[in-house]
């Protein structure tokens, strides 16, 4: 557990008073939790406005964050809560769970079950206050338009991309006293889960802020059918939690699959090795800017910060090699859809590439209503660009005009390996490689689109 600073209370006790009005109690593992969720700082407010849980399935998270927010419903008339889940069977599932929690018969003088809607899509559970739960699916746009949003709750949390949350952050903008929890089990290699373990890794390196971080996990070298090492990682076991339903989990699941998902025990962290040789890169540069050769792809990629956009070109040049740079880059996200339309009727690209996964995914509607339709990058695709960019510079079939930021970003760029391949990624998570990730999707651009160099050679200027 890694708590935040400026803790001098916590709203827990009146929190489980009112459950305890309506029937619900806590074991002692869940209380000791939810002293820590709803800790406060010296104004009241939330000593953590997100909290991260890595915890197993089978361990009744579901019940013990329903009960909180359900006490927070009834305490706090008009409080909006979304509960979402990366896939739609997940969030039926927790609206099911919870739904039949708020018809009991102590939940009357609180919850109409009559109105309970359960629609698919529109699940939701309103409060005779004005409160209401809302369950959605993280599909693109699954939440927006919705305003003061006080608690946002994301399940399947080892699934989520920065793309969903920039969709969801701004709900709660306007909130009073708002907070995001996070849960979920250790991500699958091919899972995309650089917020999950971004945040993860910001409370082990002792740099976050605001973050209460709590893991549930068994030891790393664990025998898997070792009961005490079901007991450490979950907290509801044997009690609540039998060992059949684990010996089922046990059958059905691969051992990897097992040690995350019933033990909490994250894969084996691979060391983030130099993926391009910065010798290489320079002795590939180009100082040639007022040229461009024909034709040519568009990338578009934004820093995990949300800070900076980039706008990247590539093309292939009279000799079949490419040529790759960096044609805009500049603060924050509204002026990009914009700016790539009006390069994209200027130089007629074969394509303008995405990664949905990235930051950047969030641009995709307004490319789209700029009447851009980018080339959307599957997981497998991002890997490939990224294996195809380091061998071209390897074999010295890529060049670029000499550019400090785009440099910076190479140096700074390693492996991240998954399932069977890697990707760029940085050791220092605040070292911003965007640039990279920019001129290797545009270049990807043009490998996907099978360019032909047009060795007759029309040139055209590039700004």
């Amino acid at each position: 557990m890694v708590l935040p600073h400026g803790i001098v209370s916590s709203g827990f006790p009146s929190a489980e008073q009112t459950c305890n009005r309506v029937g619900i109690g806590f074991d002692p593992w869940q209380r000791d939790l939810n002293r820590a969720i709803l800790a406060k700082d010296a104004d009241g407010l939330y000593a953590a406005d997100t909290v991260l849980m890595s915890i197993c399935r089978q361990a009744g998270k579901t019940y013990d964050v329903g009960a909180l927010v359900f006490a927070d419903s009834i305490k706090v008339p008009d409080t909006t809560t979304v509960w979402t889940a990366h896939r739609f069977p997940v969030s039926r599932e927790s609206f099911m769970a919870l739904r039949a929690l708020a018809s009991t018969r102590e939940m009357l003088p609180f919850v109409d079950p009559n109105e309970i809607t359960s629609a698919a899509g529109n699940e939701c559970i309103p409060f005779r206050n004005g409160s209401r739960i809302l369950f959605k699916a993280r599909e693109r746009g699954a939440i927006r338009g919705f305003t003061k949003v006080r608690r946002i709750i994301l399940d399947e949390g080892q699934i989520l991309t920065e793309s969903a949350m920039s969709d969801m952050a701004p709900t709660q903008n306007h909130a009073e006293n708002p907070q995001l929890i996070i849960m979920g089990t250790p991500p699958k290699p091919t899972d995309p889960s650089e917020v999950f373990l971004g945040l993860r890794q910001e409370a082990l390196d002792g740099t976050s802020e605001g973050l209460l971080y709590v893991e549930f996990s068994a030891d790393p070298d664990s025998d898997l059918d070792d009961r005490a090492a079901w007991a450490k990682a979950n907290p509801s076991y044997p009690n609540r939690t039998s060992d059949r339903a684990i010996l089922r989990l046990r059958k059905l699941l691969s051992d990897d699959d097992f040690r995350r998902e019933a033990l909490g025990i994250f894969d084996d962290v691979n060391p983030i090795s130099q993926a391009i040789n910065l010798q290489q890169w320079r002795a590939l540069g180009d100082v040639d800017t007022s040229r461009r050769p024909e034709p040519v792809a568009l990338g578009v990629e934004v820093s995990r910060d949300r800070q900076w956009s980039r706008i990247a070109l590539a093309g292939v040049r009279p000799d079949g090699h490419h040529h790759v740079q960096l044609v805009r880059s500049d603060k924050g996200t509204g002026w990009v859809a914009t700016a790539v339309a009006e390069l994209a009727a200027k130089w007629s690209p074969v394509a303008t590439v995405v990664d949905p996964g990235s930051a950047a995914g969030s641009l995709v509607p307004a490319l789209s209503e700029a009447g851009v339709e980018p080339m959307l990058l599957a997981s497998r695709d991002v890997a490939a660009a990224c294996g195809s960019f380091a061998d071209a510079v390897a074999e010295g079939t890529v060049h670029h005009p000499e550019d400090r930021v785009l440099e910076v970003a190479v140096a700074a760029a390693g492996q991240r390996f998954t399932a069977g391949a890697w990707i760029f990624d940085a050791a220092d998570r605040s070292t911003d490689i965007s640039p990279l990730r920019a001129v290797t999707f545009a270049r990807w651009g043009l490998v996907k689109s099978a360019a032909q160099p047009k060795r007759t050679g029309v040139v055209v200027g590039i700004r």
